[in-house]
């Protein structure tokens, strides 16, 4: 019998469980957040861009609070992306300072709290200062369970896929894997975050609509959400006005609707 002849709901009960659970999500496991507007929150009110970063930081705390007791498994932020080397020299230098000040500041909270903090990216470019803070953070925070914290720090969407593919390659050369193995299921162990859940919901603040090479592999079927609020703005109602919009959107994954309106109903 094929596909087209079968009724939606003996197609549902022929489905992997994940895809139910999946359907059924009110809260999303993994949320992705591009913080965008810094900048601009401090040049309208007159002020250096910088401090617009650091009043992005309290909004950090605000988000990683809230994913916290909101139940969210990962939080993954955009920090600082591989093409925002391109940023005048002295705004680079300054973002540099604050993400060590601000590890060093933050890291006794994150701990107390249960959270992980987990820098994704490639951290070979920033000073030895930094990659020790940053591997001492990691290590501190290693075995807390209730949430991930993910900062994406000199990352880029394609760099991931591609590192992922490079180390998959160099496997394939010295003979520890063969050319079939080469799936998405292998590529995927291979990115950054790959035990992690995928990405469910990411959020973009600021007014753009676009992903800015972010997380392209784990976003795959990912709700996207896109607000106006600036970062430094983005508060705990900020944040569960994004999850309600989530809530309510029919996640179909190649499935018809009346398939998940019965996956729903179940």
């Amino acid at each position: 019998m094929s596909i087209d002849s079968q009724s939606d709901t003996e197609v549902t009960e022929t489905l992997p469980s994940e895809i139910s659970d999946l359907v059924k999500q009110s809260i999303p496991k993994h949320v992705a957040i591009i913080m965008d507007g810094n900048g601009r929150w401090a040049q309208a009110q007159g002020k250096p861009r910088v401090l617009g970063h650091k009043a992005g930081v309290k909004a950090v705390r605000r988000a990683v609070s809230t994913a916290r007791n909101l139940g969210v498994e990962s939080l993954t932020l955009f920090a600082f992306s591989s093409e925002n080397w391109r940023r005048p020299d002295k705004e680079v230098s300054l973002l540099m300072e604050l993400f060590f000040t601000v590890l060093q500041r933050e890291l006794k909270l994150l701990h107390k709290n249960g959270v992980r903090l987990n820098i994704i990216g490639d951290i070979s470019r920033f000073s030895p200062r930094l990659q020790k803070q940053i591997a001492a953070a990691e290590e501190k925070t290693a075995d807390n369970k209730d949430l991930v914290l993910n900062v994406a720090a000199n990352y880029g969407g394609r760099w991931d896929i591609l590192q992922a593919a490079q180390k998959m390659a160099v496997k394939v050369e010295s003979g520890e894997m063969s050319s079939t193995q080469f799936t998405e299921e292998a590529l995927s162990e291979h990115l950054c975050m790959q035990n992690q859940a995928e990405v469910d919901l990411m959020i973009r603040t600021g007014g753009d609509y676009r992903i800015s090479n972010f997380v392209l592999w784990q976003a795959a079927y990912a709700e996207l959400v896109f607000t106006d609020t600036l970062w430094p703005d983005f508060n705990e109602d900020a944040f569960k006005d994004a999850i309600a919009i989530f809530a309510n959107r029919q996640r179909r994954f190649g499935l018809t609707g009346t398939q998940i309106d019965t996956i729903r109903s179940l």
